[in-house]
């Protein structure tokens, strides 16, 4: 008896370092200190001695049932983007640039090419928040997962000057709240989007006029990293006074999360159009239009509160920054919650 008899293969795990080293190569930054393979990584703090006050932001987080997706469509150059993106918007959102991340790749079995190819989506999510891709785990759980199955989840380290934290506290009525658009459903969701639609290949690989491309394509759409785009609102001179990144719990539960006591967020939902992957699930699963809200971003990845003034420069510097931005609405005074019109 042997470790690959009872089902772990060590010289897989060998070939897939291997082959993500690729990859990884395309995330390197400056303060990198030595290479893949070490015990642990090493980033140099060199330049947060610059900052009056730095100070560290952290976030983790996965990609839940999404990966159910990739498994049916054997489409695995994707999911690590999202993995990403869900730990570094989360730092964004504190005003945080995120310095590096770790990932944790749990398999029934290795199969190298396929642990490099979720990788990639891996590097290409730091490559787009221009944070460098340190190490990470490929764990193999023979008889605990299925052969072919994998989970994928993430962890990024950020730093922010303490002056620039965005934390809420200053918000007040009359602020004005900034839409960023989604790329889609992002992460969160998966488990009544999967009892909305039949998950097999026949279902996700049509073809639907109102989405311009497959079910599959639609729902596998990589999360949208949003760190570029604060950045260039903060190079634009303008102070965010809250963010909320909308994940899991939608609006109802994520834009409180930036707002003091006193308060309320007031959406407007004819300021941009939903999205159509929104409107058909909707339709289909039969859901309320609250419960659409109350899990789903809707079509808005994150939402900014910045002073009135600052609205149009806001929304410019975003669009330098390639994205879509709505003004979706206003804080005004109440309890704090969101009232949705």
């Amino acid at each position: 008896m042997d470790y690959k008899k009872a089902g772990v293969d060590i010289e897989a795990g060998y070939k897939s370092v291997e082959l993500m080293k690729e990859h990884v190569k395309r995330t390197m930054r400056e303060e990198v200190l030595g290479g893949l393979g070490g015990f642990s990584g090493a980033f140099s703090l060199a330049k947060i001695k610059n900052m009056e006050e730095p100070v560290l932001l952290s976030g983790t987080d996965g990609c839940g049932t999404k990966v159910k997706l990739a498994f049916l469509l054997d489409k695995h150059d994707t999911i690590g983007i999202d993995a990403v993106a869900m730990c570094v918007n989360d730092i964004a959102c504190a005003g945080g640039e995120p310095l590096f991340f770790l990932d944790y790749i749990a398999c029934g079995k290795n199969y190298p090419e396929k642990i490099a190819t979720i990788v990639s989506g891996v590097a290409e999510g730091c490559v787009q928040s221009d944070c460098a891709l340190i190490g990470g785990e490929t764990a193999e759980h023979p008889g605990l997962m299925p052969e072919d199955d994998y989970d994928i989840a993430g962890f990024a380290v950020g730093v922010v000057d303490k002056k620039d934290l965005i934390t809420g506290s200053d918000i007040k009525a009359e602020d004005v709240l900034i839409g960023i658009a989604s790329s889609g459903v992002h992460s969160n969701g998966f488990s009544l989007v999967r009892k909305v639609f039949t998950m097999d290949k026949e279902t996700l690989n049509t073809y639907h006029e109102e989405l311009g491309k497959t079910l599959g394509e639609a729902l596998l759409a990589p999360t949208r990293i949003y760190v570029k785009a604060l950045r260039s609102v903060k190079e634009a001179g303008v102070r965010v006074k809250g963010c909320s990144h909308i994940t899991g719990g939608g609006f109802y539960e994520n834009i409180p999360r930036m707002l003091p006591e006193g308060v309320k967020a007031v959406v407007r939902k004819d300021s941009y159009e939903v999205p159509a992957i929104f409107q058909m699930m909707a339709r289909e699963g039969d859901i309320a239009e609250e419960m659409m809200y109350n899990t789903f971003n809707m079509g808005i990845g994150m939402i900014l509160a910045v002073d009135p003034a600052d609205a149009d420069k806001t929304i410019a510097a975003l669009e330098a920054a390639g994205e879509k931005a709505y003004v979706v609405g206003c804080v005004a005074e109440g309890e704090k919650g969101v009232e949705l019109c």
